[in-house]
């Protein structure tokens, strides 16, 4: 039986707290908040928090290694002539397809352009016009230019350096190559600090346990759990895994963002591949269904009136009907207009990549496919990051503020960063000054969560395999209920030890992308219509009376995900007609 949303929210499960399978922690240190990951959410979050006393940040590889290293486009704010957070917010809200909460995009859109500011303050050089003034840019969704960006194109990478100086420099204490592992919580419920796994670190090498009034999860986003994605190794979802197995809320999982201009590099690509920025769209390069030779034409025109600047999920949706219609393996970009100077000053970063790949954007054009990209959803927080477990904050990626909708507008995910970090480190700020007050103390044990048994070894690629088919830009109702068999499959214990993941990073990484992966396809699999970045082929039609709603998940008594329907989003007065569904033709 078809799951049916209520006229009300539905009660998620009852919080039911596991736990990875991982030796006892071997050491243990005490600090008052400790900050998960070390993008520019986290980064940002750490700085704050040092206004509510002792920091300790943790992160999976080294400081800079995260996604936003790899940000190309730039930060969107309300700073040039004639713009306003109102207008941004519009732009926002229409990319969100009806899902965004309104609240939470005006805080964005209002705090936005002093954050701005303040990383500039912290060290960020960002690209100056001739007058000495910001240089903005145009991508897709926005009516205006208000795109900060650095080096052109690489505007993650300038972020990235100047938060990690600033970090190095403010007293904030860092634990690199270390796995975080689980929320531990105190009696009443509250988070009171992670386990986590050093590699390499002296005497914290191995598991040990981080003691905290606070924790701040800033882990990322998940796109490994796709065969193809732009994001990092290290994007794993363990932090919306982790908050799963804590007891927490997580929302809209199934709006995954696929960039729609990703360098195509073959049939069997696998792993992270290169971005090709939204801000070449921006600055005028059009998408094509073919090389000149073979007659290619512009395919974005009469689609969406913004053509190749619209929306990044109608842009994507728009590339995987024409290589539908087509039979072509890949799409178009056409940016040969730009001239040699301007690839090598505005996108150095791509151009080099290009030509490492044999394609020269200059003369040529560039085959692109849309790719994982960004994960609108994730771990429900309110407007200063508090989630549904006491004491457990988020941010970044991981979060679910209710900006993003059910599309994420181009640029915004930084600034979602820099915006909710520093609202975490003010409520951090008031909330420990009252728990000092009031002598809480942070270490009483809670009841011991249940073990998640571990997964068959290998079955990482698996995962990667089943949502690439079942749950990738195309869905579907069959598609997705196999897709959910093969992973509850996955869950079944092994026929041996032998077969069994031991204990290890990996085993850890692949029990979180199958939390994940679960979790994502039980989302997907009880919205029944199209919008936004998730798209049923079998609901082709966006369907407000019944889906004007976040899905919710929680983990069940036996740790399985259950996807429920939540409160219908309160309506804004944007015209539906701004996001058409592309007609797509069914395959023979």
């Amino acid at each position: 039986m078809t799951p049916q949303p209520s006229a009300s929210a539905t009660a998620v499960p009852e919080r039911h707290r596991f736990r990875l399978a991982a030796p006892a922690p071997g050491w243990e240190v005490r600090v008052d908040t400790v900050v998960v990951g070390s993008g520019v959410a986290g980064l940002t979050a750490a700085l704050r928090a040092r206004e509510a006393g002792s920091v300790l940040l943790v992160t999976k590889t080294v400081l800079d290694a995260g996604s936003t290293r790899w940000a190309q486009g730039g930060v969107a704010a309300a700073l040039g002539e004639g713009d306003s957070p109102e207008q941004h917010l519009r732009d926002t809200l229409v990319a969100g397809a009806g899902l965004s909460d309104a609240d939470a995009v005006r805080a964005l859109v209002e705090d936005g352009p002093g954050a701005v500011r303040r990383l500039i303050d912290t060290g960020a050089r960002f690209d100056l016009a001739d007058d000495g003034s910001l240089l903005l840019t145009r991508e897709g969704g926005h009516l205006r230019r208000r795109i900060v960006h650095a080096g052109g194109d690489a505007t993650g990478a300038e972020i990235s350096r100047a938060l990690v100086a600033a970090v190095r420099a403010g007293g904030v204490e860092v634990i690199e190559h270390a796995l975080v592992l689980d929320l531990l919580t105190d009696a009443a419920g509250h988070a009171a600090g992670v386990t986590l796994h050093v590699m390499g670190e002296g005497s914290r090498d191995g598991v040990g346990a981080v003691r905290a009034r606070s924790v701040v999860l800033a882990t990322g986003g998940l796109g490994q759990v796709f065969s193809a994605t732009t994001n990092p190794a290290v994007s794993t979802g363990d932090g919306v895994a982790l908050a799963l197995r804590a007891g927490a809320e997580v929302a809209d999982l199934e709006f995954v963002q696929f960039h729609p201009t990703v360098l195509w590099l073959g049939p069997g690509a696998q792993g992270q591949q290169p971005l090709i920025s939204e801000a070449v769209r921006g600055e005028g390069a059009v998408l094509v269904d073919g090389p000149p030779e073979s007659g290619g034409t512009r395919f974005m025109l009469g689609r969406h009136e913004l053509a190749e600047l619209a929306p990044r999920d109608v842009v994507a949706k728009g590339i995987m009907a024409r290589m539908r219609e087509t039979g072509a393996e890949c799409a178009y970009l056409d940016g040969r207009s730009f001239g040699e100077r301007m690839w090598r000053e505005r996108f150095p970063t791509i151009l080099a990549s290009c030509r490492a790949h044999g394609i020269d954007p200059v003369t040529e054009l560039i085959p692109v496919v849309p790719a994982a990209h960004y994960a609108s959803g994730g771990v429900v927080t309110d407007l200063v990051g508090r989630t549904s477990v006491p004491g457990l904050y988020a941010c970044g990626e991981v979060a679910c503020t209710g900006v993003h909708g059910a599309n994420r507008l181009a640029s915004n995910s930084l600034l979602e960063g820099l915006v909710f970090a520093e609202r975490i480190g003010a409520d951090l700020a008031a909330r420990h000054a009252a728990e000092r007050a009031a002598e809480r103390a942070t270490d009483a044990p809670a009841a011991a969560p249940r073990t998640l048994p571990a997964l068959p070894a290998g079955a990482r690629g698996d995962i990667q395999r089943v949502m690439s088919l079942g749950a990738g830009v195309l869905r579907g109702a069959d598609g997705l209920a196999k897709a959910a068999e093969e992973l509850d499959r996955l869950a079944l214990p092994p026929a041996g030890d032998a077969d069994r993941a031991a204990p290890g990073v990996q085993g850890w990484e692949t029990a979180n992308l199958h939390t994940v992966a679960r979790a994502l396809v039980a989302a997907a699999a009880l919205r029944e219509e199209t919008r936004g970045a998730h798209w049923r082929e079998d609901r082709p039609e966006r369907d407000d009376a019944r889906w004007a709603r976040r899905v919710l998940v929680r983990l069940d008594a036996d740790g399985r995900p259950v996807a429920v329907a939540g409160p219908p989003v309160p309506p804004t007065d944007l015209p539906h007609a701004t996001h058409p569904t592309p007609h797509l033709e069914q395959q023979p």
